[in-house]
């Protein structure tokens, strides 16, 4: 299966979107797009560009759950300390699922969670 394509949200550092780019993920960033943008805007953008969402706002963790359109979410519950550290767990995260499409998949430090959206 092909890699998925991303959305990292405006709290998503830079390092982590450009590793992202360099391990062949098309992944595209509000910061770069257009910062400032609501979440209910990064959700459309999502969903009309078939992109899950990369972030560490958990307020994302309840709209997948109202809104089951959008084509999935990574929601990060680690501290956003370090890029390597983040990218390690999103790549591990990515690796170990199948297809995360149509799930909300909530990153912790020694786990992950996977809800199925629909």
């Amino acid at each position: 299966m092909s890699k998925p394509r991303l959305l990292a949200d405006e709290n998503i550092p830079q390092t982590v979107i450009i590793a992202l780019r360099e391990k062949g993920y098309d992944i595209a960033s509000v910061w770069e797009l257009r910062p400032g943008m609501s979440d209910e805007e990064v959700v459309e953008l999502a969903i009309k560009e078939s992109r899950i969402i990369i972030t560490f706002d958990k307020d994302f963790g309840r709209i997948a759950l109202l809104k089951p359109s959008v084509p999935g979410i990574i929601l990060l519950r680690i501290p956003p300390l370090n890029p390597l550290y983040i990218v390690e767990r999103v790549l591990s995260a990515l690796e170990r699922i199948e297809n995360p499409y149509n799930k909300l998949i909530i990153v912790r430090k020694r786990t992950i969670k996977i809800i199925t959206l629909r």
